[in-house]
């Protein structure tokens, strides 16, 4: 799955940037990203390019609340509709509004501009139960 990256032959490099060190991830493809409480929530570069072009993004309303692992949207995709999945409990704080006009920024930026949602999070411990970037690529493998 993976391969040297051509420029510099540094495999581990590119695996860095397919799931990112920083991040927690869920075993439904969503990534995690915790500053002050505030969990900024997309989904991986795997699931991006398992779906392929991206061409429309359901997200909720800011002020809905979630329970850890319910649906909180849904991508659409040439290929297939997938439901969306919150990693964490808590309210919506923002949506990325770019996402109504762009939704291909999910393929071409995954880990930036392609983020979905904001949630203010109620269970900051929820955190702890996910996945690290090494334990996504071996969920990966399987």
């Amino acid at each position: 799955m993976l391969t040297p990256d051509s420029a510099s032959g540094n495999w581990k490099e590119k695996r860095s940037r397919l799931y990112p060190g920083d991040l927690k991830y869920s075993k439904e493809h969503e990534w995690v990203k915790v500053d002050s409480g505030i969990a900024t929530v997309g989904i991986t570069s795997h699931a991006q390019s398992e779906l392929g072009d991206i061409v429309y993004v359901e997200l909720p309303k800011v002020g809905v609340k979630f329970v850890a692992m319910k649906e909180f949207g849904v991508v659409e995709s040439v290929k297939t509709v997938s439901t969306l999945y919150s990693p964490v409990s808590g309210e919506v704080a923002e949506i990325n509004s770019i996402l109504s006009s762009k939704p291909e920024v999910v393929n071409t930026d995954p880990y930036g501009q392609g983020w979905m949602i904001k949630i203010k999070m109620s269970t900051p411990s929820e955190v702890d139960k996910l996945l690290s970037s090494k334990e996504y690529e071996a969920l990966l493998k399987k």
